[in-house]
C-alpha cells in the first residue's frame, strides 16, 4: 500500500454551460436528447455488480410526451431487496477497509465522467424522463451532481484530519468508522444530483448501500449508476433496486443489520418510515441515523423598500423554473399594497412571454410535470381556486394532459392569508400571492412565520439595512436557506448547503460536512507511550 499524506484536488464549482445557439455543447446535447429519444432502452437493476431483470416490466414515458414508449425498466420483489442486503453486507468489511483515498478516487473520476464524456448522456436522460430544459438539467445533472462528488471527498479529508489533542506520554486518535450495517437512499424524481448524491455520500464513507429511486426518475439513476460502475465502484457496494414503497420498507426496515436512512420526498413518507424504524428500534444493532430533506411551502416577503422588477423576477424565476418542482421552489409570496401594481404588472408580462413545451426546444421555459398523479393533484387546487371566492386567478389556471402533463404558469391572488395554498405544498406550477397593508408590516412577518409547518426556503426583498436584518432575525426559524434580494431557489454545492428543519427535514446540510458526519461513527483511541508500572499516585506520598 502506498504511503503518504493524500490531499484531495481542491474542488471548484462547475462551470454551468450556456447552450448558446451556435456552440458545439448545444449540437452535442440536442443531437444527445434525439438519439435517446429515438431509442427504447431496457434498465435493469444492479444488485452485487450484475444486471438483474424480471418478469414484471414497467414502461418510460417521457412527461411531455406521454404516449413515447423511451424505454422499460424490470421491477423487483422484497427478494430482490434482500439479495440487495446481503450483497452490501458481504462487502462491507472490504469497502470499509479500502484507504480513503482510493474510496475517493472513484468517485472523483465519476464527477469528471458526469462533467466530460457523460455530460451530454445524463443532461439529455434527465431532460427525457423528467422534462427539465436544458438549463435545468446542466444545472443539476452535470453541474450540481459532479460538485457533490468532488466537494465531498475534500469534505472527507477534512473529517479525516480533525484529530484530537495528546498530552505527554499520550497520543490520541480518531477513527471515524462507517457505520455498522447497510444504508438505505430513497431518492426523489426532481433532481439527478439527489439521486446520485444520496447513495454515494454515504458510500464513500465507506458504508454500503441499498438505492431504491423514484419509478419516474429510474432513466437517469441507470446512467448514474453505468458511470458509477465504469469509474471503478466494486461491486455490491451500492446496489440499485426497483420496487414498491411497502414491500422494499418490509425488508429493510426490519433488517438487524439497517444502519442509516439516506431520504430525499414528502414530509409524510418521511414521518411514516421515521415512525416504522421506531417501531422497530429493538431489532437493530445501532441506533440507525435518520437524514431527510422533504417539503417546502416557500416564501417570498417583499418589503416596501425593495425594487418591483427585483421582486417580480425572484418569484416568475422562484415559483415556476422546473415547473415549481422543487421543495426550494417560491410558492406563497408577501407584497405590499404600494407595490403592488407594478409588482403585477411586470410579473404577468414575465410569466405570459413563457414558451410551454418539449425541452427539446431550449427557447421553452417550461415544459410538463412529472406524471399523471401530480397533473390531477396540481389541477385540483386550481379546480378548487376556480369555486373559490377566497381567491382569484390573475393569470394561468390552463392544463391539459392528451399528449403530455402540461398545466400553464399559474398565478393566484389570496383574499385570505391563510387561504388553502398559501399554507399547502402544492409542488407544481403555482404561486399565490397575498397583498398585505404596508402598516401591517410586523403582523406580516409573523404571518410568514407561522402559516406553513415547512421552513425549508424563503427570501426577503428589501433595499433597507435595518428591515433585511429585523427579517433575517425574526424568520430565523422559518428557513434553513434564506436569501437576501433574491429568490429562493438554487443553492450550490459548498457555496449555500442545502437543507430545513420543521416540516421540511431534518437540516442536515447536503453540500457540507454537516451530511457527511452523519455517515461515520466516530471512534477514539488513546495510547499510552509509556505505560505506569505502580499504582500509586503522587498524592499518595
Amino acid at each position: 500500500m502506498a504511503n503518504g499524506k493524500f490531499q484531495i484536488p481542491k474542488a471548484i464549482n462547475e462551470v454551468i454551460d450556456s447552450y448558446a445557439p451556435g456552440t458545439n455543447s448545444r449540437k452535442t446535447l440536442l443531437n444527445t436528447y434525439e438519439s435517446m429519444l429515438k431509442e427504447s432502452v431496457d434498465i435493469p437493476m444492479f444488485i452485487n455488480g450484475k444486471e438483474v431483470r424480471t418478469n414484471d416490466i414497467r414502461d418510460c414515458h417521457p412527461p411531455h410526451d406521454h404516449k413515447r414508449k423511451i424505454g422499460q425498466f424490470h421491477y423487483g420483489t422484497k427478494k430482490h431487496v434482500e439479495d440487495a442486503i446481503n450483497s452490501s453486507l458481504a462487502v462491507h468489511d472490504e469497502w470499509s477497509s479500502l484507504p480513503w483515498n482510493e474510496r475517493a478516487a472513484i468517485f472523483l473520476k465519476a464527477a469528471d465522467m458526469v462533467s466530460g464524456v457523460y455530460r451530454a448522456k445524463i443532461n439529455a436522460a434527465t431532460m427525457l424522463a423528467q422534462s427539465k430544459t436544458v438549463h435545468q438539467a446542466e444545472i443539476d445533472a452535470a453541474c450540481e451532481f459532479a460538485d457533490f462528488l468532488r466537494f465531498n471527498a475534500n469534505f472527507m479529508q477534512e473529517i479525516y484530519e480533525n484529530q484530537p489533542v495528546s498530552q505527554e506520554g499520550l497520543w490520541n486518535r480518531m477513527e471515524y468508522r462507517a457505520l455498522e450495517g447497510f444504508v438505505v437512499a430513497i431518492t426523489p424524481f426532481n433532481f439527478t444530483a439527489i439521486a446520485g448524491n444520496l447513495p454515494a455520500s454515504a458510500a464513500l464513507m465507506g458504508n454500503v448501500v441499498v438505492w431504491k429511486p423514484a419509478d419516474s426518475q429510474i432513466y437517469s439513476s441507470w446512467v448514474i449508476m453505468e458511470i458509477f460502475r465504469k469509474a471503478g465502484l466494486p461491486d455490491g457496494v451500492i446496489n440499485l433496486v426497483y420496487t414498491d414503497g411497502p414491500s422494499f420498507g418490509e425488508v429493510v426496515f426490519k433488517h438487524p443489520s439497517f444502519a442509516g436512512l439516506h431520504f430525499t420526498g414528502s414530509t409524510s413518507v418521511f414521518k411514516h418510515l421515521w415512525k416504522e424504524i421506531g417501531n422497530n428500534i429493538n431489532l437493530y444493532k445501532a441506533y440507525p441515523r435518520i437524514v431527510g430533506e422533504t417539503g417546502g411551502k416557500d416564501f417570498i416577503l417583499a418589503h416596501s423598500s425593495a425594487d418591483p422588477a427585483e421582486i417580480a423576477t425572484g418569484m416568475s424565476r422562484g415559483a415556476f423554473e422546473f415547473q415549481g418542482q422543487k421543495c426550494s421552489a417560491a410558492s406563497r409570496a408577501y407584497i405590499p399594497e404600494s407595490l403592488w401594481p407594478d409588482v403585477k404588472n411586470i410579473l404577468i408580462d414575465q410569466v405570459s412571454s413563457f414558451k410551454m413545451g418539449s425541452p427539446g426546444d431550449p427557447s421553452n421555459f417550461i415544459t410538463a410535470v412529472i406524471d399523471e398523479r401530480a397533473f390531477n393533484k396540481i389541477s385540483g387546487y386550481i379546480d378548487e381556486v376556480k369555486l373559490s371566492s377566497d381567491a382569484d386567478i390573475i393569470l394561468g389556471g390552463d392544463y391539459d394532459k392528451t399528449n403530455g402533463y402540461f398545466i400553464t404558469p399559474t398565478i393566484i391572488k389570496a383574499k385570505e392569508p391563510l387561504f388553502k395554498t398559501m399554507c399547502e405544498e402544492i409542488f407544481g406550477p403555482v404561486l399565490t400571492i397575498y397583498v398585505y397593508a404596508d402598516s401591517d408590516w410586523s403582523e406580516t412577518i409573523d404571518l410568514v412565520n407561522k402559516t406553513s409547518e415547512y421552513a425549508l426556503t424563503g427570501a426577503i426583498f428589501a433595499k433597507n439595512r435595518n428591515v433585511i436584518n429585523e427579517v433575517t432575525h425574526a424568520l430565523r426559524f422559518a428557513a434553513g436557506n434564506f436569501y437576501v434580494n433574491d429568490k429562493p431557489t438554487g443553492a450550490v454545492v459548498g457555496q449555500q448547503p442545502f437543507g430545513g428543519a420543521r416540516g421540511s427535514g431534518t437540516n442536515d446540510k447536503a453540500g457540507s460536512i454537516l451530511n457527511l458526519l452523519r455517515w461515520v461513527s466516530p471512534r477514539t483511541i488513546k495510547e499510552t507511550l509509556v505505560p505506569p508500572t505502580d499504582y500509586k499516585y503522587p498524592h499518595m506520598g
